[in-house]
């Protein structure tokens, strides 16, 4: 592998990735006289450009949307899209300007790992993804007006939902700021008794309305807190007036019986497998699923990641799907803090890394594996804090003496 040549890498590794796409690029080489505005869904290889010639430059409906540097697979792949921002400033063929850019969307990849920029954004932050963004990706990536979203936030007070208490707007300013700062990992440390779900779904409610999210995948460790998410979302007033789920459409996974209680009688919406596989733009909604259902859609059965997630019982009519990687554009995992050995870490890791985004964990007890995963607190309201403002009540630690004890292992 080490002495795999680039012209190699890019037939077997980058090519391959490309091929494999719904829809596959269409690769071919560049030719004198080429008709770019015929090219849909086309990777042109060897592009000229001022500078030299790009190694893939990637047209979509016509236009110039996006280039890839390759690299050799010993080759370290995030330096190297400096070359690409060159590419994007010396096209001869644009379709835009932002700061001197003309193209977009970078990539640079050694066929192994993938890095990507969309240079549109001021603070010009690479990310690393685990494939390439297909043509339809890019084509809504580029029709996405992230200024309007953000003035949005600006002119709909977070009091519109009067409901809310003080910290809980607190909360979602926060996360508002964070993520028009350009934050794609972050972290929401609220007490336990502090409302963090119905403070979450009112957050989910305005990055909707704002469209700085159209498809939201709320992650849950348990079908049991599946089923009660499902209920949260449609309980919620929103500030029109309406239940949650009669503005916007919210679907689960199939449930049992079981997963209610007694008296419940709510009937959720199943989701489509094609909004899974075939993401469009058109679609906005939300899915509440547990982590072992969407390890399982994404890896398969028996394999380690679905294996380290608990309960895979409880998940026997899931099956792996071809699922792309902007299938959602925002991940909440409820929960987050859950999972202690190094496995369920790594299998959580694995679910949420697939997708290429925003992600928000909510927990009352960040441990170190989930700042690690979820990498910022943005906001933080501790017990103390609660107890002091008068939303709970405080408690005295009472010690409890007992004859049980546990011997080396591990049983009682």
């Amino acid at each position: 592998m080490s002495n795999e040549s680039e012209s190699i890498t890019r037939r077997d590794r980058i090519n391959k990735k490309l091929k494999a796409l719904n829809p596959p690029w269409q690769i071919i080489p560049y030719r004198d006289g080429l008709d770019t505005s015929q090219l849909r869904c086309h990777a042109v290889e060897e592009y000229p450009t001022a500078s030299g010639p790009a190694d893939y430059a990637l047209f979509v409906q016509g236009q110039l949307l996006g280039v890839i540097e390759a690299k050799r697979v010993s080759v370290g792949t995030e330096g190297v899209l400096k070359q690409a921002k060159r590419y994007s400033k010396t096209t001869f063929q644009g379709v835009g300007n932002w700061r001197g850019y003309r193209v977009p969307f970078l990539f640079s990849s050694n066929g192994e790992l993938i890095y990507f920029l969309d240079v549109r954004q001021d603070n010009n932050l690479s990310r690393q993804i685990t494939n390439f963004h297909s043509a339809d990706a890019l084509a809504e990536l580029f029709k996405r007006d992230n200024e309007s979203c953000d003035r949005w936030f600006l002119e709909n007070p977070i009091s519109e939902n009067t409901r809310l208490r003080p910290y809980q707007e607190k909360a979602i300013a926060a996360t508002e700021q964070a993520i028009a700062r350009g934050l794609r990992h972050l972290l929401i440390a609220m007490a336990t008794g502090t409302g963090k779900t119905f403070c979450t779904v009112s957050q989910i409610y305005r990055l909707l309305a704002s469209k700085k999210a159209r498809r939201i995948l709320f992650l849950v460790d348990r079908r049991a807190l599946a089923a009660q998410s499902v209920r949260e979302f449609a309980s919620f007033d929103t500030p029109r007036g309406n239940k949650f789920n009669k503005e916007y459409e919210v679907y689960s996974q199939q449930f049992r019986r079981e997963d209610f209680e007694e008296e419940e009688s709510f009937k959720p919406e199943v989701l489509p497998s094609a909004y899974l596989t075939n993401p469009n733009e058109t679609h906005t909604f939300v899915y509440v699923s547990t982590i072992q259902r969407m390890t399982i859609n994404l890896f398969g059965k028996g394999t380690g990641a679905a294996g380290e997630t608990g309960d895979m019982e409880e998940e026997s009519d899931a099956e792996k799907l071809d699922i792309p990687i902007h299938s959602f554009d925002l991940i909440i995992a409820d929960e987050c803090h859950r999972g202690y050995t190094s496995s369920e870490v790594g299998s959580w890791r694995k679910t949420i890394d697939y997708f290429d985004a925003i992600k928000i964990g909510l927990t009352a007890t960040p441990a170190a594996h989930t700042v690690s995963l979820f990498r910022e607190v943005v906001y933080r309201y501790t017990t103390q804090q609660a107890i002091q403002d008068g939303w709970l009540v405080d408690y005295e630690r009472i010690d409890i003496h007992s004859e049980v004890r546990l011997n080396n292992t591990g049983r009682i």
